[in-house]
């Protein structure tokens, strides 16, 4: 049995200005959004008096982290009656019961209802709910409190009891029932019979819809949100932000955008699903760049394109390796978003951001950082299996000198050297073409398995030189794996994996037969091969060419 001091730890925080009121907002906004409290009425409270010092930005982004989860009618109020900016995300990804929410649109301010009815996810029941406040919101919301009663509904769900004061109008051209005769609404009589009007008539005369188009472009702001789209209508696609993985309205984004955003990298043919029946609806493949402010440095959103996918592409993925393969990346994605939180807390602990923190728990801290930034490594591993997997792996090809990367790779596995004491050295240079920082984890991994496999007293050497038109990369293969022949050492789930099981920092946490077979298949989509002969592991990769003239010269 465990005791959980998580809520009680939040809450003895000092509630100080700046960075401490904000991680406590973030904290308690995690928390009640993910588990319920008894105390949820002074949560709230507390959350009330630290709004005023907790930035816009923050309240947005902490927001955002709700999308998708099932919180508290009460948390989602207090984000309603927010700023806009704040609230959208909110009431734009949260999931609630019914009731919960029929119990919440009363107390909403027009332009959060305004927001709800954007959203095509909601039960039929609660649509009826909205449609019974009018179509027009002209109420003042009352503020949302944690003893205000839910609504009533029946046990099937399906007749609603909504306020008395708010109830439904009845269809145009029947009069009203229920009050007294002489109580008549001409005004509003008139607005229904007008909107009828004009309905009945775009159902009529309805355009039939736009042909589509090839392509589009679109401007994004930091925060990953598209702000600009030219060349199809712009009304479902304006709005969407990069960072929501998963449905968003009319609009369906692919996470890789979300891992590139989160990188500041560019991405290229990720998935973009548009509902509705404008141009822009259909299946898309969209690519962006980076962009960054030359006086600042500063990251000021994306540029891309969005093209139509090839035919071949159109069809839905099948069998069972695609859907794995689908399945793994939304999988990564559900894992490195805790995981980065995890490590910059213990960053924040460690580094004593917040104010003096005692040794002990600075060394827990440093323990927990190093710990999340080895899962990481994991979790970005099984992004590139998953993207090798599935055929979007983006790769830039350019010149890379294997020489300097291979040195800062044995600087960086050094301390995992000494501490199996194993001696871990480099020779030689190359200039290979291939992208950058898919040779960056092809090198780092290859080096780790090796190193991670090696005996105490054992030397690893790695050389790299050119032979023809490869970079060919040799490494020592350690004593311990020598009896298995080559082609296991990429399928055993014992013996090899087993000798990482005391890894320690830097070590492939995910085992050596699985770093090997990754190693393998990124240099196969480098150009190149990864071969284990009975005394050393070889890598080639394509080596940058010079014509023969050119040749000369250099040599004259």
């Amino acid at each position: 049995m465990r005791f959980d001091d998580r809520l009680d730890t939040v809450l003895a925080a000092g509630q100080t200005p700046g960075l401490g009121a904000q991680a406590t907002w973030r904290q308690l906004v995690d928390l009640m959004g993910r588990e319920r409290f008894a105390n949820e009425a002074a949560l709230i409270g507390r959350l009330r008096d630290l709004r005023g010092q907790v930035p816009v930005a923050v309240r947005t982004s902490s927001g955002r982290g709700l999308a998708g989860a099932w919180p508290s009618a009460t948390l989602v109020g207090l984000f309603g009656e927010d700023e806009p900016v704040v609230a959208e995300p909110v009431l734009g990804g949260v999931r609630l019961a019914a009731a919960s929410w029929l119990g919440l649109l009363p107390r909403l301010g027009p332009t959060s209802r305004g927001m709800l009815r954007r959203r095509k996810d909601l039960p039929a029941v609660v649509r009826r709910g909205l449609d019974s406040l009018g179509s027009v919101d002209r109420a003042i919301a009352a503020p949302i409190t944690a003893t205000d009663p839910p609504m009533a509904i029946d046990a099937d769900d399906a007749a609603i009891r909504p306020p008395e004061p708010a109830a439904a109008p009845p269809p145009v051209g029947e009069p009203r029932s229920g009050g007294p005769a002489s109580i008549t609404f001409p005004i509003a009589d008139l607005i229904a019979r007008i909107d009828a009007y004009r309905h009945g008539w775009s159902e009529r005369f309805r355009d039939p819809p736009p042909a589509t188009t090839g392509g589009f472009r679109f401007v994004t702001d930091p925060a990953g949100t598209i702000r600009w789209v030219d060349g199809v209508g712009r009304a479902a696609l304006v709005g969407a932000s990069l960072e929501m993985p998963g449905p968003q309205g009319l609009v369906r984004i692919d996470a890789g955008a979300a891992a590139a955003l989160r990188r500041r990298a560019r991405f290229a043919d990720i998935r973009l699903e548009v509902e509705g029946l404008s141009d822009a609806a259909g299946s898309w493949r969209i690519s962006a760049v980076p962009r960054f402010d030359p006086a600042t440095g500063r990251f000021v959103g994306y540029a891309g394109t969005g093209q139509r996918p090839a035919t071949r592409e159109e069809a839905p993925a099948t069998g069972t390796r695609a859907a794995m393969s689908d399945g793994l990346r939304q999988l990564v994605h559900e894992l490195r978003t805790p995981a980065n939180a995890v490590m910059g807390f213990a960053e924040l602990i460690e580094t004593e951001l917040l104010g003096p923190v005692p040794d002990p728990y600075r060394k827990r801290a440093h323990v927990i950082r190093v710990q999340a930034a080895s899962l990481l490594a994991a979790i970005d591993d099984l992004d590139v299996a998953a993207r090798i997997e599935g055929g979007a792996l983006d790769l830039r090809p350019a010149e890379v000198p294997l020489g300097a990367l291979i040195g800062r790779a044995v600087a960086d596995l050094t301390p995992l050297a000494r501490a199996r004491s194993v001696e871990l050295a480099a020779s030689g240079d190359a200039v290979a073409v291939v992208d950058d920082r898919a040779a960056d984890r092809l090198v780092n991994r290859l080096l780790a398995a090796l190193v991670a496999a090696a005996e105490a007293g054992e030397r690893i050497d790695v050389a790299v030189h050119t032979a023809g038109r490869h970079v060919v990369v040799t490494g020592t293969r350690p004593r311990a794996i020598t009896g298995v022949p080559g082609e296991p050492l990429f399928t055993l789930d014992g013996m090899a994996d087993a000798l990482a099981d005391d890894g320690g920092e830097g070590a492939p946490l995910l085992g050596i037969s699985f770093t090997l077979r990754l190693v393998r298949n990124l240099a196969a989509e480098l150009g190149g091969e990864l071969t284990i002969d009975q005394d050393r592991l070889t890598l080639r990769l394509p080596a940058a060419t010079r014509p023969v003239a050119m040749e000369a010269m250099a040599d004259g």
